[in-house]
Parts: C-alpha cells; structure tokens; sequence
C-alpha cells in the first residue's frame, strides 16, 4: 500500500505486545532483541506503510514501549485475558473505520497485509478479515471494523475468550497468504536463537 492511498488514511495498526509470555520465560516478547534490535521494532517498521496510525497495545513495560514514539494503550482489563482483550483496546482508541491488528513477535509481516484484508472486506462485507497460510488461520493478522467494539466488549464480559469462536459469531472472511515467514512468530529463547 502507497503512502498516498486512500484506504492507508483508513486503517488503525494494532501491534498487540499485551500478554505474559511464558513461553519466554516472562521476558517481555517485544522487547526481546532479534538481529539486533526488539522485535517490536521490525513489527512497527513492517506496519506502518500500510497504515495511517500505529498503537501499541502493552500491559507492561509502557514506558520503554513508548520510546518508539507511538500511544501505548493498555487492556482495560488487568487480568491479561488474551489478545482479543489487546484488540477491544484498539478497537476502542481508534478513530480510524478499521483496525489492522499483528503480534509484537512477528518480525516479517506481510507487506500487503492491510491491502489484501481490507480488499476481501470490501468484496465480502464481513465485519472482520483474517490471513491464513497453508489452510491454517493466523487468527491475531486481521483486520477488523472499529464498530466490533460494542459486541467484542460483551464477548469478553460474558468470559469469551477464543479468537476463532468471536470470528465465527460475528463473521469474517478469511484471506490466504503463500510465504509462511510472514506469520511466524517468536515464542521460545529457543526459537529467538534459531
């Protein structure tokens, strides 16, 4: 997507680095160096050309988060209940008609990302978009309207936290991708070593 695209103009990016990461040992996943420097890093640089705002969404850590020079916005709940908790605080800060949402522990998103979901919304209808690579959902790369926020606060009120069954209930349309590199996140010291 072209830095003067009308749709850029209409797109929220979400880089979610709200949860615990006890895969990594509780270290903070964002901030963990890769190729020398934090992998929220080249999440942000990989997003924001496709979009007109950048939010980071973080539970801990805010202060170094804010050092990347974009709104740090927390869970409204305390109780890391999960990305989709991360994504209502976007879907809520935003002032943008949609929000393109990515983890803090991918360091090569899709360079067409925003562009490919926003085009299946357009030609679906679907309040939500989300990619796929090798017929698996990669349920944290979508891309949803801003006027989910309402009825994803109200998933999580009533204890909802699975993606995949606030994806169903709602609708989406699902987006397949071909480079699998383009969703593969970084969980374990093991996997940021390799």
């Amino acid at each position: 997507m072209t830095e003067d695209s009308p749709l850029r103009s209409r797109l929220t990016g979400l880089i979610l680095a709200g949860g615990r990461a006890r895969r990594m040992g509780g270290e903070d996943k964002g901030l963990a160096p890769y190729r020398g420097r934090p992998l929220i890093e080249h999440a942000l640089e990989r997003l924001a050309p496709q979009v007109d705002a950048l939010v980071i969404n973080a539970n801990r850590n805010r202060s170094a988060y804010a050092r990347f020079g974009h709104p740090v916005i927390a869970d409204d709940d305390a109780g890391f209940l999960g990305p989709l908790s991360g994504m209502l605080a976007g879907l809520r800060f935003a002032d943008t008609e949609f929000v393109l949402c990515a983890p803090c522990d991918c360091p090569r998103i899709a360079p067409d990302l925003g562009a490919r979901l926003a085009a299946a919304l357009g030609d679906d209808g679907a309040p939500i978009a989300v990619a796929a690579c090798a017929r698996r959902m990669q349920p944290v790369f979508a891309l949803l309207r801003r006027s989910l926020a309402d009825a994803l606060a109200e998933f999580l009120a009533a204890d909802g936290r699975k993606i995949d069954r606030f994806y169903e209930q709602q609708g989406f349309v699902q987006v397949s991708f071909d480079d699998p590199d383009a969703f593969r996140n970084i969980n374990t010291p093991e996997e940021l070593a390799a």
